[in-house]
């Protein structure tokens, strides 16, 4: 299923954990490191995204954000400031591949990875519990298929 980021800044706000940078080359030019795998980027700050990456007030609120991660209040949007050179681990990532609404449109839950649920809503949690938790034995089309019919009839909207 394709996956569109929303912006929201859940992803990289504790990539600081991960990628730290190594060097600083001057020039907007930066070699990171991942804690875990040890694997090193050189990055550049995207030249549309230079002015961004001087402000570093989202440490305040976000002290675990990765160093590269910024988040514009106004319009409520995170930001990589290096997109065009971001690690591969970063492109690969896509935090969700069904997104599940309530009847505001906030974001009640999301099915990450191989079916899991990942949410704080009680209803939804329930309805996964009762009814497509004990699931067995479809293929991931016949179970999307079936999670989307579930939550859509229980009041719920998708974004797949």
């Amino acid at each position: 299923m394709p996956f569109e980021c929303s912006q929201c800044g859940e992803c990289c706000s504790h990539l600081g954990l991960v990628h730290q940078v190594e060097v600083d080359y001057g020039d907007n030019r930066f070699l990171i490191r991942n804690q875990y795998s040890g694997e090193r980027t050189n990055v550049v700050i995207d030249p549309d995204k230079i002015a961004l990456f001087s402000d570093r007030t989202i440490f305040t609120t976000r002290p675990e954000a990765c160093p590269f991660f910024r988040f514009d209040e106004a319009v409520m949007k995170g930001y990589c400031t290096v997109h065009q050179t971001r690690p591969e681990i970063c492109r690969d990532y896509g935090c969700w591949r069904i997104l599940i609404l309530d009847g505001t449109g906030k974001r009640a839950g999301r099915i990450m990875c191989q079916r899991h649920i990942a949410s704080e809503d009680d209803h939804l949690t329930r309805l996964f519990s009762e009814q497509v938790d004990p699931l067995i034995g479809l293929d991931d089309d016949a179970w999307d298929k079936l999670v989307i019919h579930v939550v859509t009839a229980a009041g719920f909207t998708v974004r797949i």
